[in-house]
């Protein structure tokens, strides 16, 4: 039988110069690990970069050979999709940091020919926009026309934005925030001391040897507590009870605990543990308001960037509220902004889950960039920005909780 799926290989751009991070730090050679979907037209003008969030990578849609799963968005991204391969290039790449095919700590340092560990450099946001765009110079594209982030991907969109502003035209940031909550900070720091406590991490010290599988499995059960909301843990899982009869009393014996369990172990066979510690130490430095403590400069050119922000109003690792004070931000700004807090019971995985809904904003929002191609972009009146954060809005900036 003929394998009818779509099939893709993640390339490798080997850019043989060295990297500055933010930080000051230089590495001497950087690889950028990406895939593509669909074409680039001949104006060069139909790119959009989809940015992946902490566990993701370059693989966000289609098959490699060999998989049973699709890519991370795959739901979203192809023939007829919300964002359609017929249509639309798209790009995703793996993040400086990560450890599936970018540059990591677990890459190889030329100095020392050993993986770099806890000697790779801190790193931040901005520095993996900054990589975004060698990759972009690298595809010859010079303006996209959307880029789309959830969770930290919607971090690296707004980095993007308020660095390079006249870089897109559109801008979708799901679920996600201009900055960290002390809680949304605690959680991170939890999941990092539990990597550290493992024996095996070894002060990042454990390639070539037994990994701190123990430490990045709790990191990871931590995480899945938060990405999921009480009502859906509820309706999932319950107080239902796997082997009653067992007299082992602390081994997993509640629907939940088994479900935290494969999801602690089926991660360490893809992510490694200094990477946990660098990308989530990123994002809890992220800080749209630094250096200059405001917002008013970031988003002084937003006049030109159409938005559209999506929150999901039982998502309580990102709750709306930090959608809210970014569409707030950027309509007294004058942008051109649609914001819709999406009634889901999924909590922060909605925005990986809720693909009806997703997928009918994002085509009616990209469908508008094209009709609307060649036309100004209407400035918002201070009323129409405090409209469309109370869920008041006019139609045409729908503002409404979706059921």
């Amino acid at each position: 039988m003929t394998d009818s799926r779509t099939h893709v290989e993640t390339q490798i751009l080997s850019v043989e110069r060295p990297f500055r991070f933010e930080s000051g730090d230089i590495i001497p050679r950087l690889d950028i690990a990406y895939e593509t979907y669909g074409s680039l037209n001949e104006r060069r003008d139909n790119a959009v970069l989809i940015e992946h969030a902490l566990s993701g990578d370059a693989h966000a849609a289609f098959y490699h050979e060999g998989d049973r799963k699709p890519g991370w968005w795959d739901c979203m991204i192809g023939p007829g999709k919300a964002f359609d391969t017929d249509r639309w290039f798209v790009i995703c790449s793996n993040v400086i940091g990560g450890c599936k095919g970018t540059t990591g700590p677990s890459s190889v340092d030329p100095a020392t020919g050993k993986p770099y560990g806890l000697t790779f450099p801190p790193m931040s946001i901005r520095d993996m926009v900054e990589v975004q765009r060698i990759l972009l110079k690298h595809l010859g594209i010079d303006k996209l026309k959307c880029i789309a982030g959830g969770s930290m991907g919607g971090m690296q969109a707004l980095q993007f934005f308020c660095d390079y502003p006249f870089q897109f035209e559109s801008f979708i940031c799901i679920a996600s925030a201009m900055k960290h909550s002390a809680q949304q900070i605690a959680f991170n720091e939890v999941g990092r001391r539990a990597i550290m406590a493992d024996p095996r991490w070894n002060g990042g010290n454990y390639y070539g040897a037994a990994p701190p599988e123990g430490g990045l499995s709790v990191a990871r059960m931590i995480g899945h507590i938060t990405y999921l909301s009480e009502q859906m843990m509820q309706e999932k899982f319950g107080r239902i009870r796997k082997d009653k009869e067992s007299r082992a009393v602390f081994r997993p014996s509640f629907e939940v605990e088994h479900y935290l369990d494969y999801q602690g172990v089926s991660f360490v066979k893809r992510f490694d543990a200094n990477s946990y510690l660098y990308v989530t130490k990123a994002m809890d430095y992220f800080d749209l308001t630094q250096p200059t403590g405001s917002l008013a400069a970031a988003f002084a050119t937003s006049t030109e960037v159409r938005f559209l922000v999506i929150s999901f109003t039982s998502d309580w690792l990102y709750p709306s509220y930090h959608s809210k004070r970014l569409v707030s931000a950027l309509t007294a700004a004058g942008a051109d902004v649609t914001y819709l807090d999406v009634k889901s019971s999924w909590g922060h995985d909605a925005f990986l889950l809720e693909v009806a809904t997703m997928t009918s904003l994002i085509e009616s929002f990209l469908g508008r960039l094209v009709r609307e191609e060649r036309i100004a972009v209407p400035m918002v009146s201070p009323t129409r920005a405090l409209l469309a954060v109370s869920g008041q809005a006019p139609r045409t900036q729908l503002a409404e909780t979706l059921a």
